[in-house]
């Protein structure tokens, strides 16, 4: 909701500035604040959507429509910001013209600056309970939860194309030539296209579906592996949505065990496992006999 009214305001704070100097830069960085714009509203579309309750042609539910919006964000991106801003980039440097109020540029950047600082501020402090002791690129590449590595990116990309455009007004008024705004428009272009090719490398692996991490896996393992349960024969993780994971095992009995003394084998193996991560809310456990050696 932060990052949203926030490019809400810039966009229409860098379309203004737009009117009134003819900076190409600004015209780029105005289209870039309205597809973050629309990309939050997508956020917050696929967070809504992905609540409603499993039926009989989804059994497992809507969370992946979290993934699946993430994705749509991933690529208007890389189309309405990215080539966008290549396409407008070198317009201007085939036919540079001179800006005009410079100035009111240079003021809305700084404007924009500010309330883009917000929303990375306010994104950084979200994911930092998520992120642990992990780097923040690991945090990137590895978070379940797809919004907050967004916003994340979105507003780095914002901050990095804002310093572009301020560099790219300066130099112009500074040397009188117009091209330097066109060369600032193609380096937010070549910006956004970076980022959104990293978003949509993610977003595509969590849409077809990640498992735990190798350490989680291990602990629910070792949750298996306890009182009448022998060994974990094997095992399958997967997350159908940021707070929804599915754990299929097939795991080794003793052949001495009643009917009933398996039943509450896998009741206290499932418990032991949601008490470790409480993510783990579809728990299939296949009982089998202990067959080594």
């Amino acid at each position: 909701m932060a990052a949203l009214g926030a490019n809400c305001g810039i966009a229409l704070a860098k379309f203004a500035g737009f009117v009134v100097t003819g900076s190409s830069s600004m015209l780029a960085e105005a289209v870039h604040s309205v597809a973050d714009t629309a990309n939050q509203a997508l956020l917050l579309l696929g967070r809504r959507t992905s609540r409603r309750a499993a039926d009989l042609e989804h059994p497992f539910g809507y969370g992946r429509e979290r993934y699946f919006y993430s994705f749509v964000v991933a690529l208007l991106l890389f189309s309405l910001g990215g080539l966008f801003a290549l396409y407008e980039g070198v317009h201007k440097l085939r036919e540079p013209e001179p800006l005009t109020f410079p100035l009111v540029a240079v003021a809305i950047l700084a404007v924009a600056v500010a309330l883009e600082g917000y929303s990375f501020r306010t994104a950084m402090a979200e994911s930092r309970e998520l992120k642990g002791s992990a780097s923040w690129w690991r945090f990137v590449r590895k978070a379940k939860v797809p919004e907050l590595p967004i916003v994340l990116l979105e507003d780095t990309a914002a901050l990095l194309g804002l310093a572009f455009a301020l560099v790219g007004v300066v130099l112009s008024l500074l040397t009188g030539n117009p091209q330097w705004d066109g060369v600032a428009t193609i380096a937010i272009g070549l910006l956004l296209g970076a980022v959104a090719a990293v978003l949509i490398v993610e977003m595509k692996s969590l849409l077809i579906g990640e498992g735990v991490s190798k350490q989680e896996l291990e602990t629910i393992v070792d949750e298996l592996e306890k009182a009448e349960i022998d060994r974990v024969i094997h095992i399958r993780t997967q997350y159908l949505g940021p707070e929804e994971l599915l754990v299929a095992a097939k795991i080794a009995l003793p052949g001495a065990l009643t009917i009933e003394q398996v039943a509450s084998a896998i009741d206290a193996a499932e418990r032991r496992i949601r008490a470790k991560m409480p993510t783990a809310r579809l728990i299939y456990l296949e009982p089998d006999l202990d067959r080594a050696g």
